[in-house]
């Protein structure tokens, strides 16, 4: 029989927990500056835009993420003397103080920032502001926000001198606000590409201590999903489930997602009072900066607890998802393109009763996702450095319901998993011992620029009552 995948009983280790919180130095905001600097020579001014929702451009360059407010930081491309300015409300003055580069901005108020019935008598206008700043009449401006039209940049990005794009997607009042300094509207361009680009974005290759901050992160929310997986009962509340999680307060990147019942066909609800019922189907992610993981399945021991028309389950869906996850762990490595790892989970599982429709993987950061250089056709080839989620989520729309694995991983060459294993020895431990979990356990064959960041490195019960009974390749 060919290799195949098969349900079996397996011991899953324990990979360790961090005792040593991984920070990211100030130095590598100033690199990360300095390279955004070099990159922007064609313009005057950089300016980013942040708020709650939209807080990883601007905190991947300066250590500062808004919290209830928005942000500004502009910065002076032509004249690197002059510092950086970071406009924020009230509250972001006291805790502008978290960025590792504090000293090294121009901190100023602007309280229009600041929510509404705070005072506002303080500062000055924000065009009075941005003038100070050195926005004139005639300069070139680029500004970074959270999005920006794929069909004008992604499908054919031919160096870094493409043609960007005057759509922005930052609030229209400081849009409106600098066209009117600048006068010149075809002056004020999307540079949101810079940082998010699939091929040439700043953000999709990381330093060695930002991935050692991923994969510190991805500790916490696979652990949190392995708690539920070891630890659901039927006849909890979801509340009750998200309880056993273990959660530490490490900031969002999404609302925590689970849910049982008629409501987990939906796959994003938040969780609720609701008792978990036995043979219900069940979903469950949990993301926190740099990390994110999800697991679905059934509140069951076996097939037999499962709906009379559905208990090939495991033949049916569960195998050959299985064998497509494989596929594509196995593939995926530097210098391979987004289109050949898009082609293999088609080929795999491509058949309409999947439903897998969206980017079968994607880049993960401070935002749970920055872009996607897995699609049809796509020749963007992976370089080391970069983090990815393995994220194919079948959508059956069937009884079947799904099944799920999304897990973190980076890639790394020799001289940057060099620098992981002596910088960060106790992370590069579980980092190897997950790698031979899911070899000799699993059957999976990775390359050896693939680092596996989950505490269940592509672990899938179908059935979460009986969670030592997990999917695994046989030859």
């Amino acid at each position: 029989m060919a290799r195949h995948a098969e349900l079996s009983e397996i011991q899953l280790p324990d990979f360790g927990m961090p005792t040593f919180e991984p920070e990211i130095p100030a130095e590598v905001y100033r690199k990360r500056l300095r390279k955004l600097y070099v990159r922007s020579i064609d313009t005057d001014y950089v300016i980013v835009y942040g708020d709650r929702e939209h807080s990883a451009n601007i905190a991947y360059l300066t250590g500062y993420d808004p919290r209830f407010e928005e942000a500004l930081l502009i910065l002076p491309v032509q004249n690197e003397t002059q510092k950086p300015t970071l406009l924020v409300g009230n509250e972001g003055m006291g805790y502008v103080n978290s960025s590792p580069i504090k000293e090294e901005i121009e901190v100023v108020l602007y309280q229009e920032f600041s929510l509404m019935g705070q005072p506002r008598e303080s500062s000055k206008s924000l065009d009075q502001i941005l003038r100070d700043a050195g926005l004139q009449s005639k300069i070139v401006v680029w500004i970074i926000g959270w999005k920006y039209s794929d069909q004008a940049i992604q499908w054919n990005y031919p160096a870094m001198d493409t043609v960007r794009v005057q759509s922005l997607e930052i609030p229209a009042y400081i849009v409106d606000t600098i066209r009117n300094i600048v006068q010149e509207p075809d002056f004020i361009e999307n540079a949101s590409s810079d940082l998010m680009e699939p091929r040439y974005g700043m953000r999709v290759q990381n330093e060695v201590e930002q991935l050692a901050r991923f994969e510190f992160a991805a500790c916490f929310t696979s652990q949190a999903l392995r708690n539920v997986l070891f630890g659901l009962k039927p006849g909890m509340t979801e509340f009750e489930a998200v309880q056993l999680m273990g959660l530490n307060g490490l900031p969002l990147s999404c609302h925590l997602m689970l849910s049982a019942g008629p409501r987990a066909f939906m796959g994003l609800p938040s969780p609720s009072m609701r008792k978990i019922g036995r043979g219900e189907p069940f979903t469950m992610a949990y993301g926190v900066w740099g990390a994110l993981n999800a697991r679905a399945g059934w509140v069951a021991e076996s097939a037999a607890e499962l709906p009379a028309d559905i208990q090939d389950y495991v033949e049916k869906l569960v195998k050959p998802y299985f064998e497509a996850i494989v596929a594509w762990y196995e593939h995926i490595g530097i210098g391979v393109t987004g289109g050949e790892l898009y082609d293999i989970i088609h080929e795999c599982i491509g058949d309409p009763f999947f439903g897998v429709t969206l980017n079968p993987g994607h880049y993960i950061h401070l935002d749970e996702w920055v872009h996607s250089p897995i699609y049809k056709g796509s020749d963007i080839q992976l370089k080391s450095g970069m983090a990815l989620q393995v994220d194919v989520i079948p959508a059956t729309g069937t009884p079947y319901f799904t099944t799920n694995i999304e897990d973190g991983i980076a890639l790394a060459d020799e001289t940057l998993r060099q620098a992981f294993a002596t910088k960060y020895p106790e992370a590069w431990g579980r980092i190897q011992a997950r790698r031979t979990f899911m070899e000799n356990s699993l059957g999976i064959r990775l390359k050896p620029e693939v680092l596996p960041f989950s505490n269940i490195p592509a672990y899938l019960p179908p059935f979460l009552l009986s969670p030592h009974r997990t999917m695994r390749m046989v030859d």
